[in-house]
Protein backbone atom coordinates (compact mmCIF):
# COMPACT_ATOMS: atom_id res chain seq x y z
CA UNK A 1 0.00 0.00 0.00
CA UNK A 2 1.40 3.39 -1.04
CA UNK A 3 2.39 5.96 1.56
CA UNK A 4 -0.08 8.42 0.02
CA UNK A 5 -2.94 5.95 0.51
CA UNK A 6 -1.89 5.23 4.10
CA UNK A 7 -1.80 8.96 4.82
CA UNK A 8 -5.29 9.39 3.39
CA UNK A 9 -6.54 6.48 5.48
CA UNK A 10 -4.97 8.03 8.57
CA UNK A 11 -6.70 11.36 7.94
CA UNK A 12 -10.04 9.69 7.33
CA UNK A 13 -9.58 7.52 10.39
CA UNK A 14 -9.19 10.65 12.51
CA UNK A 15 -12.25 12.19 10.84
CA UNK A 16 -14.24 9.04 11.54
CA UNK A 17 -12.97 9.17 15.12
CA UNK A 18 -14.29 12.72 15.53
CA UNK A 19 -17.72 11.81 14.14
CA UNK A 20 -17.90 8.69 16.29
CA UNK A 21 -16.75 10.75 19.27
CA UNK A 22 -19.61 13.19 18.78
CA UNK A 23 -22.13 10.35 18.91
CA UNK A 24 -20.40 8.88 21.95
CA UNK A 25 -20.43 12.27 23.68
CA UNK A 26 -24.19 12.59 23.14
CA UNK A 27 -24.78 9.18 24.71
CA UNK A 28 -22.33 9.89 27.55
CA UNK A 29 -24.02 13.20 28.33
CA UNK A 30 -27.61 11.98 28.27
CA UNK A 31 -27.12 8.42 29.61
CA UNK A 32 -23.93 8.64 31.67
CA UNK A 33 -23.97 12.07 33.29
CA UNK A 34 -27.14 11.48 35.38
CA UNK A 35 -25.47 8.52 37.13
CA UNK A 36 -22.30 10.57 37.64
CA UNK A 37 -24.28 13.40 39.26
CA UNK A 38 -26.13 10.93 41.48
CA UNK A 39 -22.85 9.28 42.48
CA UNK A 40 -21.31 12.60 43.48
CA UNK A 41 -24.46 13.45 45.44
CA UNK A 42 -24.21 10.10 47.25
CA UNK A 43 -20.59 10.83 48.21
CA UNK A 44 -21.44 14.33 49.39
CA UNK A 45 -24.29 12.95 51.52
CA UNK A 46 -21.97 10.42 53.16
CA UNK A 47 -19.17 12.92 53.78
CA UNK A 48 -21.43 15.73 55.12
CA UNK A 49 -21.75 14.34 58.68
CA UNK A 50 -17.97 13.85 58.92
CA UNK A 51 -17.35 17.40 57.79
CA UNK A 52 -19.85 18.76 60.26
CA UNK A 53 -18.24 16.76 63.08
CA UNK A 54 -14.80 17.98 62.09
CA UNK A 55 -15.98 21.57 61.91
CA UNK A 56 -17.48 21.33 65.41
CA UNK A 57 -14.30 19.82 66.88
CA UNK A 58 -11.90 22.16 65.08
CA UNK A 59 -13.69 25.34 64.00
CA UNK A 60 -12.25 27.23 61.05
CA UNK A 61 -10.63 30.52 62.11
CA UNK A 62 -12.31 33.71 60.99
CA UNK A 63 -11.26 34.89 57.58
CA UNK A 64 -10.45 31.38 56.24
CA UNK A 65 -12.66 29.68 53.67
CA UNK A 66 -14.34 26.42 54.53
CA UNK A 67 -13.83 24.27 51.41
CA UNK A 68 -11.52 24.81 48.49
CA UNK A 69 -13.11 26.13 45.38
CA UNK A 70 -13.08 23.76 42.39
CA UNK A 71 -10.72 24.74 39.58
CA UNK A 72 -13.28 23.53 37.02
CA UNK A 73 -16.97 23.58 37.88
CA UNK A 74 -19.18 20.53 37.40
CA UNK A 75 -21.22 22.12 34.56
CA UNK A 76 -17.98 22.72 32.64
CA UNK A 77 -16.73 19.21 33.42
CA UNK A 78 -19.96 17.60 32.23
CA UNK A 79 -20.09 19.56 28.94
CA UNK A 80 -16.89 21.02 27.52
CA UNK A 81 -14.63 18.76 29.58
CA UNK A 82 -16.53 15.61 28.63
CA UNK A 83 -16.71 16.63 24.96
CA UNK A 84 -12.99 17.40 24.81
CA UNK A 85 -12.04 14.12 26.45
CA UNK A 86 -14.26 11.99 24.21
CA UNK A 87 -13.23 13.77 20.99
CA UNK A 88 -9.50 13.56 21.75
CA UNK A 89 -9.98 9.89 22.62
CA UNK A 90 -11.88 9.31 19.37
CA UNK A 91 -9.28 11.08 17.21
CA UNK A 92 -6.35 9.23 18.79
CA UNK A 93 -7.90 5.78 18.59
CA UNK A 94 -9.31 6.51 15.14
CA UNK A 95 -5.82 7.29 13.85
CA UNK A 96 -4.34 4.15 15.44
CA UNK A 97 -7.20 1.97 14.18
CA UNK A 98 -6.78 3.31 10.63
CA UNK A 99 -3.11 2.25 10.66
CA UNK A 100 -4.12 -1.20 11.93
CA UNK A 101 -6.67 -1.31 9.11
CA UNK A 102 -3.96 -0.48 6.55
CA UNK A 103 -1.82 -3.35 7.83
CA UNK A 104 -4.74 -5.80 8.12
CA UNK A 105 -6.43 -5.20 4.74
CA UNK A 106 -5.95 -8.31 2.62
CA UNK A 107 -3.94 -10.12 5.30
CA UNK A 108 -6.72 -11.46 7.55
CA UNK A 109 -8.88 -12.89 4.79
CA UNK A 110 -10.58 -11.88 1.57
CA UNK A 111 -12.54 -9.04 3.12
CA UNK A 112 -13.32 -5.72 1.50
CA UNK A 113 -12.64 -2.33 3.16
CA UNK A 114 -16.00 -2.18 4.95
CA UNK A 115 -15.77 -5.69 6.37
CA UNK A 116 -12.15 -5.16 7.41
CA UNK A 117 -13.07 -1.90 9.11
CA UNK A 118 -15.87 -3.63 11.02
CA UNK A 119 -13.52 -6.45 12.09
CA UNK A 120 -10.83 -4.01 13.24
CA UNK A 121 -13.37 -1.94 15.19
CA UNK A 122 -14.89 -5.03 16.80
CA UNK A 123 -11.48 -6.40 17.75
CA UNK A 124 -10.43 -3.03 19.16
CA UNK A 125 -13.57 -2.74 21.29
CA UNK A 126 -13.11 -6.28 22.60
CA UNK A 127 -9.40 -6.11 23.38
CA UNK A 128 -9.02 -2.47 24.42
CA UNK A 129 -12.17 -2.09 26.50
CA UNK A 130 -14.43 -5.12 26.96
CA UNK A 131 -11.83 -7.60 28.27
CA UNK A 132 -10.22 -5.10 30.71
CA UNK A 133 -13.72 -4.00 31.76
CA UNK A 134 -14.61 -7.57 32.74
CA UNK A 135 -11.62 -7.69 35.10
CA UNK A 136 -11.67 -4.09 36.32
CA UNK A 137 -15.18 -2.66 35.74
CA UNK A 138 -15.62 1.09 35.76
CA UNK A 139 -16.61 2.81 38.97
CA UNK A 140 -18.30 6.22 39.25
CA UNK A 141 -16.24 9.24 40.28
CA UNK A 142 -16.14 10.08 44.01
CA UNK A 143 -16.42 6.36 44.77
CA UNK A 144 -13.37 4.69 46.29
CA UNK A 145 -10.19 5.91 47.92
CA UNK A 146 -8.43 8.67 45.93
CA UNK A 147 -5.07 7.35 47.14
CA UNK A 148 -5.54 4.15 45.10
CA UNK A 149 -6.25 5.84 41.77
CA UNK A 150 -2.67 5.36 40.57
CA UNK A 151 -2.68 1.65 41.36
CA UNK A 152 -6.09 1.11 39.79
CA UNK A 153 -5.04 2.95 36.63
CA UNK A 154 -1.84 0.92 36.37
CA UNK A 155 -3.72 -2.38 36.69
CA UNK A 156 -6.28 -1.33 34.09
CA UNK A 157 -3.65 -0.34 31.52
CA UNK A 158 -1.70 -3.52 32.27
CA UNK A 159 -4.82 -5.50 31.44
CA UNK A 160 -5.22 -3.55 28.18
CA UNK A 161 -1.59 -4.28 27.24
CA UNK A 162 -1.99 -7.99 27.95
CA UNK A 163 -5.27 -8.19 26.06
CA UNK A 164 -3.90 -6.47 22.94
CA UNK A 165 -0.67 -8.51 23.01
CA UNK A 166 -2.55 -11.78 23.37
CA UNK A 167 -4.89 -10.78 20.53
CA UNK A 168 -1.92 -10.13 18.22
CA UNK A 169 -0.43 -13.52 19.15
CA UNK A 170 -3.81 -15.18 18.49
CA UNK A 171 -4.01 -13.60 15.01
CA UNK A 172 -0.49 -14.76 14.16
CA UNK A 173 -1.22 -18.25 15.46
CA UNK A 174 -4.47 -18.39 13.47
CA UNK A 175 -2.69 -17.50 10.24
CA UNK A 176 -0.06 -20.18 10.79
CA UNK A 177 -2.66 -22.81 11.60
CA UNK A 178 -4.87 -21.95 8.61
CA UNK A 179 -2.99 -24.07 6.01
CA UNK A 180 -3.40 -27.18 8.17
CA UNK A 181 -6.78 -26.64 9.80
CA UNK A 182 -8.53 -24.31 7.37
CA UNK A 183 -9.50 -20.71 8.03
CA UNK A 184 -12.60 -21.47 10.11
CA UNK A 185 -11.04 -24.09 12.39
CA UNK A 186 -7.85 -22.05 12.76
CA UNK A 187 -9.87 -18.98 13.76
CA UNK A 188 -11.82 -21.02 16.33
CA UNK A 189 -8.62 -22.49 17.78
CA UNK A 190 -6.90 -19.10 18.00
CA UNK A 191 -9.99 -17.51 19.57
CA UNK A 192 -10.29 -20.30 22.12
CA UNK A 193 -6.61 -19.91 23.00
CA UNK A 194 -7.06 -16.17 23.46
CA UNK A 195 -10.04 -16.66 25.77
CA UNK A 196 -8.21 -19.31 27.82
CA UNK A 197 -5.06 -17.23 28.34
CA UNK A 198 -7.10 -14.10 29.15
CA UNK A 199 -9.05 -16.10 31.76
CA UNK A 200 -5.76 -17.19 33.35
CA UNK A 201 -4.50 -13.59 33.33
CA UNK A 202 -7.70 -12.44 35.06
CA UNK A 203 -7.14 -15.03 37.78
CA UNK A 204 -3.45 -14.15 38.24
CA UNK A 205 -3.71 -10.36 38.24
CA UNK A 206 -4.63 -8.80 41.61
CA UNK A 207 -8.21 -7.79 42.19
CA UNK A 208 -9.27 -4.23 42.79
CA UNK A 209 -8.78 -3.89 46.54
CA UNK A 210 -10.67 -0.59 46.65
CA UNK A 211 -14.16 -2.08 46.56
CA UNK A 212 -17.32 -0.05 46.15
CA UNK A 213 -18.89 0.65 49.57
CA UNK A 214 -21.80 -1.60 50.44
CA UNK A 215 -23.89 1.48 51.16
CA UNK A 216 -23.60 2.62 47.53
CA UNK A 217 -26.82 1.82 45.58
CA UNK A 218 -26.30 -1.24 43.36
CA UNK A 219 -28.76 0.03 40.74
CA UNK A 220 -26.83 3.29 40.39
CA UNK A 221 -23.54 1.42 40.07
CA UNK A 222 -24.83 -0.79 37.26
CA UNK A 223 -26.47 2.16 35.56
CA UNK A 224 -23.07 3.87 35.41
CA UNK A 225 -21.29 0.74 34.21
CA UNK A 226 -23.85 -0.01 31.51
CA UNK A 227 -23.65 3.60 30.31
CA UNK A 228 -19.84 3.37 30.19
CA UNK A 229 -20.04 0.12 28.23
CA UNK A 230 -22.66 1.57 25.89
CA UNK A 231 -20.57 4.66 25.14
CA UNK A 232 -17.59 2.53 24.12
CA UNK A 233 -19.76 0.17 22.06
CA UNK A 234 -21.34 3.11 20.23
CA UNK A 235 -17.96 4.75 19.65
CA UNK A 236 -16.42 1.69 18.02
CA UNK A 237 -19.55 0.67 16.10
CA UNK A 238 -19.89 4.15 14.63
CA UNK A 239 -16.18 4.29 13.82
CA UNK A 240 -16.28 0.91 12.07
CA UNK A 241 -19.23 1.93 9.88
CA UNK A 242 -18.06 5.47 9.11
CA UNK A 243 -14.44 4.59 8.46
CA UNK A 244 -15.46 1.60 6.34
CA UNK A 245 -17.44 3.90 4.05
CA UNK A 246 -14.61 6.45 3.83
CA UNK A 247 -11.99 3.76 3.18
CA UNK A 248 -14.16 2.23 0.47
CA UNK A 249 -14.22 5.54 -1.39
CA UNK A 250 -10.42 5.83 -1.26
CA UNK A 251 -9.55 2.27 -2.23
CA UNK A 252 -12.14 1.68 -4.95
CA UNK A 253 -12.73 4.98 -6.74
CA UNK A 254 -11.51 3.90 -10.17
CA UNK A 255 -13.60 0.75 -10.29
CA UNK A 256 -16.75 2.70 -9.48
CA UNK A 257 -15.91 5.44 -11.99
CA UNK A 258 -15.12 2.91 -14.71
CA UNK A 259 -18.40 1.10 -14.16
CA UNK A 260 -20.30 4.37 -14.54
CA UNK A 261 -18.57 5.32 -17.82
CA UNK A 262 -19.21 2.07 -19.74
CA UNK A 263 -22.57 2.39 -21.58
CA UNK A 264 -25.09 -0.46 -21.37
CA UNK A 265 -24.65 -3.07 -24.11
CA UNK A 266 -21.17 -1.88 -25.10
CA UNK A 267 -18.69 -4.69 -25.92
CA UNK A 268 -16.13 -5.22 -23.19
CA UNK A 269 -12.70 -6.77 -23.68
CA UNK A 270 -13.06 -7.68 -27.42
CA UNK A 271 -9.89 -9.42 -28.67
CA UNK A 272 -7.78 -7.50 -31.13
CA UNK A 273 -5.72 -8.95 -33.91
CA UNK A 274 -1.94 -8.68 -33.76
CA UNK A 275 -0.69 -5.30 -34.90
CA UNK A 276 -3.97 -3.47 -34.17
Amino acid sequence: MHAFTVRNLLVRGMVAGVLAGLLAFALAYFAGEPSVRDSIAQEETRSAPAHQHGAAADPVPAGEAGEEEELVSRPVQSTFGLATGVLVYGVALGGIASLVFAVSLGRIGRFGPRATSALVAGAAFTTVYLVPFLKYPATPPAVGNPDTIGRRTTLFFLMILLSVLLAVIAVIAGRRLAPRLGNWNASLAAGAGYVAVVAVACLVLPANADAVPTSFPAALLWEFRLASLGVQALLWTAFGLIFGELAERILRPRAVAGAAVVPPGAPVGEPRAAGQ
